[in-house]
């Protein structure tokens, strides 16, 4: 093995790790955004990602590759729902960021990868093998728990974790590179995000080069802080085998789970404590069987 190729992994290891460590660290930033409104947030983490996207696409030189799509009519359909999903998945994660449900937020990126399981059998018609079965009867144990002990269902973290499953949906569909795919889905919603900010600067209910410069800063910096860790995780899952990957990706709730406890100082009883033992003894099974699998993938090979 050349050296350039035994050094790979270890790279697209450090590329993962980095971005899921990103993603987890994100409520530090959108908390340093707290006295502008989430959807305003929103509108400019959009318009910010499309621009330092478009930079990136530049450099790269991949435009052709970013407008390809928009020859297929099912194809910038499909985008263009995706939009929809990633818009209101980001919106809810900064309203519950802001409003001190970062618990909830982690709980949410815990249960993805069992909704995914479960978005597969239902539009794919993949099997469930008894781990997966179990995994999902976890999870769903888990929900009726945080039910019986608050009254209430859990829907910031199942509508954070249904909408992120749903876009993963719509990309695996629609075929399109993560970096193109993300420059559409901005575009997309750029010109209603840009019609909202000129809206309320206009009424001076404007955050944006109105005050802190700390803060326009911020808003600005929004863009990078989305594209980065989305070029990191494209570059290691290249690099790695998905049971690695599959593993990684638990930093980034894990992460904001010990910030909603530790720094945030969120209510964490014992309901909650069942309720996260639960789905976390279902994601040790859903990864044991992914293990397993590729095991036995490469046996076959």
């Amino acid at each position: 093995m050349t050296p350039r190729l035994a050094t790979e992994p270890a790279q697209g290891f450090a590329a993962a790790l980095a971005a899921f460590i990103a993603w987890g660290l994100l409520p530090i930033y959108w908390k340093a955004l707290g006295d502008v409104a989430p959807l305003e947030i929103l509108c400019h983490r959009i318009l910010w990602s499309l621009v330092f996207i478009s930079v990136i696409l530049t450099v790269k030189r991949r435009w052709a590759e970013a407008f390809a799509p928009l020859a297929s009519p099912r194809s910038l359909l499909i985008l263009a729902c995706s939009s929809l999903c990633i818009g209101g998945n980001w919106l809810l994660y900064i309203w519950s960021v802001n409003t001190g449900h970062v618990v909830e937020t982690s709980l949410g990126y815990y249960i993805n990868p069992l909704v995914n399981v479960l978005l597969g059998f239902v539009f794919f018609r993949e099997r469930l093998n008894g781990y997966q079965y179990a995994a999902i009867g976890l999870a769903g144990a888990g929900v009726a728990v945080s039910i019986l002990s608050h009254g209430e269902l859990p829907w910031i973290s199942l509508t954070l974790a249904v909408s992120f499953g749903c876009y993963g949906l719509l990309r695996k569909i629609a075929a399109v590179a993560s970096l193109p795919g993300l420059f559409l889905e901005t575009m997309v919603l750029g010109p209603a995000s840009l019609a909202y900010l000129i809206h309320l600067k206009w009424n001076g209910a404007s955050g944006f080069l109105a005050g802190s410069p700390s803060t326009d800063l911020l808003l600005v910096g929004a863009g990078a802080v989305t594209a980065l860790p989305l070029i990191g995780f494209a570059f290691g899952a290249r690099r790695l085998n998905l049971s690695t990957l599959g593993i990684l990706q638990y930093a980034s709730p894990s992460i904001a789970f010990l910030l909603g406890v530790f720094v945030y100082k969120e209510p964490f009883g014992v309901g909650h404590m069942v309720t996260f033992a639960l789905i976390w003894a279902g994601l040790v099974l859903y990864t044991v069987d992914s293990v397993r699998a590729l095991r036995r993938h490469r046996r076959a090979r």
